[in-house]
C-alpha cells in the first residue's frame, strides 16, 4: 500500500466555479482561493498507536514468542559448549578438540540461520499488518483533514521529512488516532506488565516510527 508510506499526502482543494452566470458571454469569475492550511502527522506512529495497532502488534509479538524462546535455548547451548571447550581444551586430544569445535561451529551456523529466518518472517508479517491497518487510518486522516479544512498534510515520521519546524497546533497525529479509535470501536489494550513487551502509547507529538525487534541471539 504505497500511499501509507508516502512522504507527502496532498489533499485536493481546488477552485469552485460560480454557477450564477447570466449569459455564456459573461461568466462569473471564480472566487479567489483561501489561504492554505497545513498540518503535520507522524503517520507510521499514528498507525501503530491506534488501539487496533497496539492490539495487532502485541498479538504478533506473542505469536513469535515461542520462536524467540527456541533461539534463546539454542544460543545458551552454543555458549555452554563454547565455555566447555575453552575450559577443557588442554585436557582433550587434538581429535576431541576438533570434534567439539566442529559441533560448536555447526550450532552457531544453525543459530544464525534460524535467527535470520525468524527475523525475516517477523518483519514480513509486521509489514503486512501495518499495511492493512495503514490503509484504514489513511482514510480517517483524509476525512479529518477535509472536515477541518486542511489543504496539505505532511508526514514528519519519515527520515527524509521536509518538516523542520511545526507548532503543536498543526500536529494532528493524536487527533487522527482518537478519530480512528472512535470509528473502530476497539478499546484500548490493557497496560503491559513491567517485564512484558511495551506497546506503543499515544502521545501528543510522537516523532519516531516503531521498529521490528531483532530476533534473539
Amino acid at each position: 500500500m504505497k500511499r501509507s508510506l508516502a512522504l507527502i499526502v496532498t489533499l485536493a482543494s481546488g477552485f469552485v466555479l460560480s454557477a450564477t452566470a447570466q449569459t455564456p458571454a459573461a461568466p462569473a469569475a471564480a472566487p479567489a482561493p483561501g489561504p492554505a492550511r497545513i498540518a503535520v502527522i507522524a503517520f507510521q506512529v499514528a498507525v501503530a498507536q491506534t488501539n487496533e495497532g497496539q492490539r495487532n502488534f502485541a498479538d504478533l509479538q506473542k505469536k513469535y514468542d515461542p520462536r524467540r524462546q527456541q533461539l534463546k535455548t539454542l544460543s545458551d547451548e552454543v555458549d555452554n559448549l563454547t565455555k566447555q571447550l575453552q575450559a577443557q581444551g588442554a585436557q582433550l586430544t587434538p581429535a576431541e578438540q576438533q570434534s567439539r569445535a566442529t559441533a560448536v561451529d555447526t550450532k552457531k551456523k544453525q543459530l544464525d540461520r534460524d535467527a535470520q529466518d525468524a527475523q525475516n518472517d517477523f518483519t514480513q508479517e509486521m509489514q503486512d499488518v501495518y499495511n492493512a491497518l495503514a490503509s484504514k487510518v489513511y482514510d480517517v486522516m483524509q476525512t479529518y483533514a477535509e472536515q477541518h479544512g486542511f489543504t496539505l498534510v505532511l508526514d514528519m515520521s519519515q527520515q527524509q521529512s521536509p518538516v523542520l519546524y511545526a507548532s503543536t497546533a498543526t500536529n494532528i497525529t493524536k487527533d487522527v488516532i482518537d478519530a480512528y479509535n472512535l470509528k473502530s470501536g476497539i478499546p484500548a489494550p490493557p497496560a503491559q506488565p513491567a517485564a512484558g513487551v511495551d506497546a506503543p502509547r499515544p502521545t501528543s507529538r510522537p516523532t519516531t516510527a516503531p521498529k521490528a525487534p531483532a530476533a534473539a541471539h
